[in-house]
């Protein structure tokens, strides 16, 4: 058997694969729409995508492996913590609720699995990734295994710290994250109003407009302090970027990497490198198809 189904669970959609986990060839793929809010009917879709990608199969399933905001339990069968969007999830059984044996684990660990094992991080064996979007999730691959650590909390890299004398604090308290300094969510607050989204400041950058040339670039600035820190403290071979934000492209790779070979540490002629993620949208749902091996 070599055919598994991915699910990935998000606020407003969920996204379904059945792929070969051998080859990682998605042999069918769904989008349904999640009612985040809607008492049941999430659980109630991600049962029906399951049962339409099972159709799909030409063969017994390996399993179901499915992402999730939040942290999940040790034994990777519920999200344990996810306070705040989609009630019911914490301790949701879904091997239960299912019928099939089902792995759950953190959206960002999913996204750094699918990297892992047939993306960017393929055939690496310490690595890590960072997902840059309305936030800024991560994972780490160490030994060519996931890292989950304590309470399945590893890899939240966006919640370290980049300005410790800042008075403002991130969704864990930190003050000055790394997070705050790059995610989509403080935009306007980056820009003194001026710009709402990633996409506006970009734009104003590429213009040349004074004002975005500095929010931005004082952003990537901190990005490659943060890598150049991730690299000192883990030692990967390769740093993976996804998420909505690498839609600038070498707006953000091109200063990111002049930044980054100011700052890192390069004894006896090391140098880590970094790449763009390879999968997008579908990577939560492969990810979780890709960790039934793990």
């Amino acid at each position: 058997m070599s055919q598994a189904i991915g699910i990935d669970l998000g606020g407003t959609r969920i996204k379904g694969v059945l792929i070969d986990t051998t080859t990682g060839v998605v042999l069918h793929q769904l989008i349904t729409p999640t009612g985040d809010g809607e008492s049941g009917y999430w659980q109630r879709a991600v049962a029906d995508t399951v049962k339409a990608l099972r159709q799909q199969a030409t063969e017994p399933i390996l399993g179901i492996g499915l992402s999730a905001p939040g942290l999940p339990t040790p034994d990777n069968t519920a999200i344990a913590c996810m306070p705040g969007r989609l009630q019911g999830l914490e301790g949701f059984n879904w091997s239960d609720f299912l019928g099939k044996p089902v792995r759950v684990l953190n959206d960002a660990h999913a996204a750094l699995m699918a990297e892992a094992r047939f993306g960017a991080l393929k055939g690496v064996q310490h690595g890590l990734m960072l997902t840059l979007g309305t936030g800024v999730g991560g994972g780490l691959l160490l030994n060519g295994q996931l890292y989950q650590g304590s309470f399945q909390m590893a890899g939240h890299l966006g919640h370290s710290t980049v300005n410790a004398n800042s008075v403002s604090q991130d969704i864990t308290n930190m003050p000055g994250s790394l997070e705050d300094a790059i995610g989509n969510v403080t935009v306007g607050k980056r820009s003194f109003g001026r710009y709402q989204t990633t996409h506006e400041l970009v734009d104003g950058y590429r213009q040349g407009e004074p004002l975005a040339t500095h929010v931005w670039l004082t952003s990537i600035r901190q990005l490659a302090v943060s890598l150049a820190s991730f690299a000192n403290a883990f030692s990967p071979e390769t740093i993976v970027l996804g998420g909505g934000i690498m839609q600038a492209d070498r707006a953000l790779l091109d200063p990111l990497q002049l930044f980054f070979d100011l700052f890192e540490w390069r004894p006896v002629g090391k140098k880590t490198i970094i790449r763009k993620a390879f999968f997008e949208d579908w990577a939560g749902a492969i990810g979780g198809a890709a960790f039934l091996n793990q």
